[in-house]
């Protein structure tokens, strides 16, 4: 004890010196503020002077053969008109006398009216203080001998603040008696605590006790010189127990003796409306318990700390309004700060019944606050969200103790005021909400085990139900925040308690019919924000399928990659339906209704999409289940052209009916890519060995159909080159067989050739009858591209009769294509035939 006292004594003397100099600088703000009012109504009184003065009549002169006379003038009579305010100030409307702007404080009355008297009260002191060193250092006195003239000097100081009320000459100046008994008190301050932690002439227990009276008597004094006094008072009382050492006589008299002093200090500031006082009194006596905590650790006195703190802080929010503050957060800070010291707290107490009942019983008094004044609303709220995060970490503990049990008197608390007010304002709605659901679903994640999953989602059902019941009066309201609200609360705990009577593996279930109810209560209550909500169950759901998801993302990159065996990279697919395709499919269900999603549509609808073509895919992928060389041998191209055809076809049909066309569009380019993509770059069967047989040819040549006959002409250039395709197929087929990988021989380069120049035949007849002019040009160049084919390669390759022959046909066949053509185009202009948009 002596060493922490040791270490104690120069914190003290610092402290005392630092709260002497603010209380300085206060008493220095207060008398400013008091000079500035005095000034105001001395302005006040001169102005009220300088109008009677303007009202009174003015004497008429006289001739001077009037004043010779002896008799004496008749008293003058005042004029009506000067019985009311001259016309300038009539004009002018004087203002009421609150709105005069106050002085501003000015160098010479701050310097020459103002700090002299307080300078000279902190001299006083400073004048007892060197008095005493003076005799420290000459020898002259003892330690008791210095340590009694101090506190004479200090109650002489208090005596003349008394003094100089009463004499006729000071009495007018309050600030005379503020700054000595400001003075008085600091010294008394000062001298026990040189008695006490210097000298040791007093017990650490007597001098607490003395330190004790003089701030009582500080406390009475600031009922006469007002708040210089119990700043003093305030900064004294505070201290006092360091000037015993805080320990002294244990923890339990400490507190009560705080307890009492803030009592006192809450009392004295509802008395004069000090509400500074107050809010002052209640942060100090929260500091304390906040050191106590620091300092005690986990020991038995904790309890004690938190008893204090609980009442303290109920306490503060009572006292606070009452003493004139009516700032809202300036009340809820000690409330606020009670609450996090008892959280703080409760690990201490391993989080016991005590802990518990302390945190609860003040959040029981922030609710009736809240419940008769609506400002302590956000601290009700700010209690049952701190209780929420206490709950968790008691469940985390090894033990839960009474922690199950104070979520169930916390819900009742919280959740059945809520319900019982949620029509009051919408703050109470999110109480009832949050305080219904919140500490059984808090429970429900940290500590599963306290109950089987039937009891859990009974539980929860019924906390689904009874937020849902609080929808009932809100349906026809234009403004639906409340109705969301409740609707998110309502989801959630329908959907956890759903899920308690399903598989863990079926958790998709409940979050598919979440999306599908939240879809049809948005159509029936016609909110605009709500149809924006099930996009969170969805998203719920594509997290709780994750690792599916990764499984066909990682797919798709090995596909495009150029991995030719693809089947064994696929997630099982009854993993997949059962994790995906429940939501997917309840997503695209409620995509029919153009407002679902809200303004999340843009990408739900494209990612709906997108996951729907993967498990379509997948599912595509098992009738053939290549997962061998030998399988994509003989099914490989089979796979591939079904696969394609069927996203071509798809997108064919909504796009000839005009509707879902962006789902359309992109089912014909993911068509056109995978042909181009696997069918002419990565696994060309005129490459890589593989089964076709006349597949190659029916697959372009219905692929260019499906293009040949979409309404819009922007796809004809894919149509013609799909053509071309289906013709090198055929030829290819024919020369090569069901194999398409070998050689090119001449025989199949002319065969390429007369199917280049058919085509072309075939684009220009087309042309020509149907009158349409795009298939003309194109049959135009591809006959002359031919042409040169037939000169710089295929002639090349042939000799003797055969090059004769293959010359003569061509001349032959150019010649009849080109008189034919001349026909045409000397025919007149007719009127073109309908265009059904097939070649």
């Amino acid at each position: 004890m002596s060493r922490r006292r040791a270490k104690l004594v120069p914190m003290i003397g610092s402290l005392l010196l630092l709260v002497a100099c603010a209380a300085a600088f206060g008493f220095l703000l207060l008398q400013a503020r008091i000079a500035q009012l005095e000034r105001s109504v001395q302005a006040m009184a001169e102005e009220l002077a300088r109008l009677h003065d303007r009202t009174q009549p003015t004497p008429i002169p006289r001739p001077a053969a009037a004043t010779a006379r002896a008799v004496p003038a008749p008293p003058p009579v005042p004029e009506p008109a000067l019985r009311s305010e001259p016309e300038s100030l009539q004009d002018a409307p004087l203002e009421p006398r609150t709105r005069f702007a106050l002085p501003r404080l000015s160098f010479e009355s701050l310097v020459g009216g103002r700090l002299p008297i307080w300078i000279g009260g902190v001299a006083l002191v400073l004048a007892g203080f060197f008095l005493v060193r003076y005799s420290i250092e000459q020898g002259l006195l003892g330690p008791a001998a210095r340590t009694t003239i101090a506190a004479l000097f200090g109650v002489a100081l208090v005596a003349a603040s008394e003094a100089v009320r009463r004499l006729p000459a000071t009495r007018d100046d309050p600030r005379l008696g503020q700054a000595l008994a400001g003075a008085g008190i600091a010294s008394l301050y000062g001298t026990l605590y040189m008695a006490a932690a210097l000298y040791h002439l007093v017990a650490p227990l007597s001098a607490f006790v003395l330190v004790v009276l003089v701030t009582l008597a500080a406390m009475a004094l600031s009922l006469r010189h007002g708040p210089p006094t119990a700043v003093m008072a305030l900064a004294g009382g505070f201290l006092a127990p360091l000037v015993a050492g805080f320990d002294a006589a244990g923890i339990g008299p400490l507190l009560v003796y705080l307890g009492l002093f803030v009592a006192a200090l809450f009392g004295l500031a509802v008395h004069r409306g000090w509400g500074w006082l107050a809010f002052a009194a209640s942060f100090a006596g929260l500091a304390w318990a906040q050191f106590l905590i620091a300092v005690l650790g986990g020991s038995g006195n904790l309890s004690s700390v938190g008893g204090f703190t609980m009442l303290l802080a109920g306490g503060a929010s009572a006292a606070l309004p009452a003493a004139g503050i009516r700032s809202r957060w300036l009340r809820l800070a000690p409330l606020l700060a009670g609450l996090l010291q008892l959280v703080v707290i409760a690990p201490g107490l391993e989080f016991g019944a005590l802990a518990w009942s302390f945190y609860l019983v003040l959040a029981a008094a922030a609710l009736a606050l809240a419940w008769r004044d609506a400002a302590y609303l956000p601290g009700a709220l700010a209690s049952l969200v701190l209780l929420l995060a206490l709950e968790g970490l008691a469940l985390l503990a090894p033990a839960a103790g009474p922690t199950p049990l104070a979520a169930l008197v916390a819900t009742l608390l919280f959740g059945g005021t809520g319900q019982w007010l949620a029509r009051r304002s919408r703050d109470w709605l999110l109480m009832a909400l949050l305080g219904t659901g919140g500490p059984l679903l808090v429970a429900h994640l940290f500590a599963p085990a306290l109950l089987p999953g039937w009891g859990w989602g009974l539980l929860e059902a019924a906390a689904a139900a009874a937020c849902a019941r609080l929808a009932a009066p809100l349906r026809t309201e234009a403004e639906g925040r409340a109705l969301i609200a409740i609707t998110l609360a309502t989801a959630l705990l329908g959907t956890v308690a759903l899920a308690q009577f399903v598989p863990d593996q079926w958790v998709a279930l409940p979050l598919a019919a979440a999306l599908l109810l939240l879809g049809v209560w948005a159509r029936q209550n016609r909110v605009p924000a709500l149809f924006a909500l099930p996009v969170l169950p969805l998203v719920a759901a594509l997290v709780a399928a994750a690792p599916q998801l990764f499984g066909l993302i990682g797919l798709v990159f090995e596909t495009t990659s150029g991995t030719r065996i693809a089947y064994p990279l696929l997630p099982p697919l009854a993993d997949l339906l059962r994790t995906l395709g429940l939501p997917i499919l309840a997503a695209i269900a409620l995509l029919a209704d153009p407002r679902q999603f809200g303004a999340a549509r843009r990408l739900t609808a494209p990612l709906a999409a997108g996951l729907g073509l993967m498990l379509l895919y997948a599912l595509a992928k098992q009738p053939l289940a290549i997962a061998t060389p030998e399988r994509f041998l003989a099914w490989g191209f089979v796979e591939r052209a079904l696969i394609t055809q069927a996203c071509l076809a798809a997108g064919w049909a909504l796009a000839r009916a005009g509707r879902l066309p962006s789902l359309g569009l992109a089912l014909l380019l993911l068509g056109l890519g995978r042909i181009v993509l696997f069918d002419g770059l990565m696994v060309n069967p005129v490459f890589v060995a593989q089964w076709s047989g006349p597949l190659p040819l029916v697959h372009f040549a219905l692929a260019a159909f499906w293009c040949w006959t979409l309404p819009h002409p922007r796809w004809r250039i894919a149509a013609a080159l799909l053509t071309l395709a289906a013709a090198f197929a055929a030829v290819r087929q024919w020369t090569h067989g069901p194999i398409l990988t070998g050689p090119i021989g001449s025989f199949e380069n002319g065969g390429y050739s007369a199917a280049l120049l058919g085509v072309a035949l075939a684009w220009l007849v087309r042309g020509i009858t149907a009158a349409r002019h795009d298939l003309r040009i194109a049959g135009l160049v591809l006959l002359t591209c031919t042409t040169f084919k037939v000169f710089l390669i295929d002639a090349a390759a042939l000799d003797g009769l055969l090059r004769i022959l293959s010359f003569l046909g061509l001349g032959v066949a150019l010649i009849a294509i080109g008189w034919a053509y001349s026909r045409f185009l000397a025919r007149p202009a007719v009127a073109p035939l309908a265009d059904h948009g097939s070649p």
